[in-house]
Protein backbone atom coordinates (compact mmCIF):
# COMPACT_ATOMS: atom_id res chain seq x y z
CA UNK A 1 0.00 0.00 0.00
CA UNK A 2 1.25 3.60 -0.92
CA UNK A 3 -0.16 6.48 1.06
CA UNK A 4 -0.26 10.17 -1.08
CA UNK A 5 0.74 13.38 0.57
CA UNK A 6 -0.98 16.05 -0.83
CA UNK A 7 0.26 19.03 0.87
CA UNK A 8 3.19 19.61 3.61
CA UNK A 9 0.29 20.05 5.78
CA UNK A 10 -1.10 16.10 5.38
CA UNK A 11 2.71 14.78 7.00
CA UNK A 12 1.11 14.01 10.52
CA UNK A 13 -1.81 12.09 8.33
CA UNK A 14 0.81 9.92 7.27
CA UNK A 15 1.10 6.11 8.79
CA UNK A 16 3.86 5.81 10.75
CA UNK A 17 4.69 2.23 9.17
CA UNK A 18 4.59 3.61 5.60
CA UNK A 19 7.14 1.80 3.45
CA UNK A 20 6.13 3.62 0.23
CA UNK A 21 4.61 7.04 -0.09
CA UNK A 22 3.61 9.34 -3.36
CA UNK A 23 4.53 12.60 -3.51
CA UNK A 24 1.94 15.03 -5.49
CA UNK A 25 4.10 18.28 -4.93
CA UNK A 26 7.20 18.98 -3.96
CA UNK A 27 8.20 19.35 -0.30
CA UNK A 28 10.32 21.71 1.17
CA UNK A 29 13.94 20.30 3.17
CA UNK A 30 12.40 20.70 6.38
CA UNK A 31 9.12 19.00 5.94
CA UNK A 32 10.96 16.01 3.76
CA UNK A 33 13.05 15.68 6.90
CA UNK A 34 10.04 15.58 9.19
CA UNK A 35 8.22 12.92 6.73
CA UNK A 36 11.76 10.81 6.84
CA UNK A 37 12.03 10.43 10.89
CA UNK A 38 8.31 9.96 11.17
CA UNK A 39 8.36 7.07 8.68
CA UNK A 40 11.40 5.17 9.85
CA UNK A 41 10.38 1.94 7.89
CA UNK A 42 10.40 4.14 4.46
CA UNK A 43 12.30 2.67 1.68
CA UNK A 44 10.66 4.15 -1.85
CA UNK A 45 8.86 8.08 -2.35
CA UNK A 46 7.37 8.14 -6.03
CA UNK A 47 6.28 11.23 -7.59
CA UNK A 48 5.66 12.50 -11.51
CA UNK A 49 8.58 13.62 -13.39
CA UNK A 50 7.51 17.23 -13.17
CA UNK A 51 7.44 16.67 -9.14
CA UNK A 52 11.10 15.76 -9.37
CA UNK A 53 12.10 18.68 -11.12
CA UNK A 54 10.86 21.03 -8.90
CA UNK A 55 12.71 19.09 -6.31
CA UNK A 56 15.12 21.33 -4.32
CA UNK A 57 18.90 20.39 -4.96
CA UNK A 58 18.98 19.65 -1.10
CA UNK A 59 16.19 17.64 -1.06
CA UNK A 60 17.24 14.85 -3.65
CA UNK A 61 20.42 15.39 -1.45
CA UNK A 62 18.78 14.75 1.53
CA UNK A 63 17.00 11.63 -0.06
CA UNK A 64 19.96 10.27 -1.65
CA UNK A 65 22.27 10.52 1.56
CA UNK A 66 19.18 8.33 3.61
CA UNK A 67 19.07 5.71 0.58
CA UNK A 68 15.63 6.35 -0.35
CA UNK A 69 14.78 4.85 -3.94
CA UNK A 70 12.41 7.75 -6.12
CA UNK A 71 10.31 6.03 -8.42
CA UNK A 72 8.68 8.07 -11.38
CA UNK A 73 5.14 7.58 -11.80
CA UNK A 74 1.98 8.55 -13.42
CA UNK A 75 -0.68 8.09 -11.48
CA UNK A 76 -3.72 9.54 -13.90
CA UNK A 77 -7.32 10.00 -12.72
CA UNK A 78 -9.33 10.96 -9.51
CA UNK A 79 -9.56 8.18 -6.48
CA UNK A 80 -12.48 6.38 -5.82
CA UNK A 81 -14.86 7.52 -3.27
CA UNK A 82 -16.36 4.24 -2.70
CA UNK A 83 -15.30 1.98 0.36
CA UNK A 84 -13.51 -1.16 -1.02
CA UNK A 85 -16.24 -3.34 0.46
CA UNK A 86 -18.56 -1.77 -1.40
CA UNK A 87 -16.82 -1.64 -5.09
CA UNK A 88 -16.15 -5.67 -4.07
CA UNK A 89 -20.01 -6.29 -3.71
CA UNK A 90 -21.21 -4.27 -6.67
CA UNK A 91 -18.26 -6.03 -8.85
CA UNK A 92 -19.54 -9.40 -7.86
CA UNK A 93 -23.11 -8.61 -8.50
CA UNK A 94 -21.77 -7.24 -11.99
CA UNK A 95 -20.15 -10.70 -12.56
CA UNK A 96 -23.30 -12.65 -11.57
CA UNK A 97 -25.09 -10.72 -14.50
CA UNK A 98 -27.07 -8.18 -12.46
CA UNK A 99 -28.22 -5.37 -13.79
CA UNK A 100 -27.35 -1.93 -13.21
CA UNK A 101 -30.19 -0.50 -11.84
CA UNK A 102 -30.53 -3.70 -9.07
CA UNK A 103 -26.70 -2.76 -8.53
CA UNK A 104 -27.57 0.53 -7.58
CA UNK A 105 -30.77 -0.31 -5.47
CA UNK A 106 -28.66 -2.64 -3.55
CA UNK A 107 -25.32 -0.89 -2.92
CA UNK A 108 -26.52 2.65 -3.22
CA UNK A 109 -23.63 3.20 -5.86
CA UNK A 110 -24.71 4.93 -9.29
CA UNK A 111 -25.07 2.86 -12.17
CA UNK A 112 -23.25 5.22 -14.18
CA UNK A 113 -20.00 4.72 -11.46
CA UNK A 114 -21.05 0.74 -11.88
CA UNK A 115 -20.15 0.71 -15.09
CA UNK A 116 -17.35 2.79 -15.01
CA UNK A 117 -15.73 0.42 -12.26
CA UNK A 118 -16.27 -2.67 -14.94
CA UNK A 119 -15.30 -1.28 -17.75
CA UNK A 120 -12.63 1.39 -17.56
CA UNK A 121 -11.10 1.92 -13.55
CA UNK A 122 -8.09 0.72 -13.31
CA UNK A 123 -8.98 0.93 -9.43
CA UNK A 124 -5.58 1.34 -8.18
CA UNK A 125 -6.36 4.53 -6.06
CA UNK A 126 -8.87 4.42 -3.49
CA UNK A 127 -10.39 7.39 -1.14
CA UNK A 128 -10.15 6.96 2.45
CA UNK A 129 -11.40 9.96 4.36
CA UNK A 130 -9.60 12.20 3.15
CA UNK A 131 -6.48 10.46 2.01
CA UNK A 132 -5.61 9.12 -1.10
CA UNK A 133 -4.47 5.20 -1.25
CA UNK A 134 -2.28 3.42 -3.82
CA UNK A 135 -2.96 -0.57 -4.18
CA UNK A 136 -0.61 -2.39 -5.61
Amino acid sequence: MRCSLQSPADISKVPRDAESIHIVRPLPYKKMLALIQRCKRLKTISMSASTRKRLARKVKRLLEEKGLRIMLTSERGRAIGIPLAKMKQAIEMRRDFRPLREIEEVTGIPKSTVHYLEKYSLRRKIKRGHTIIYLK
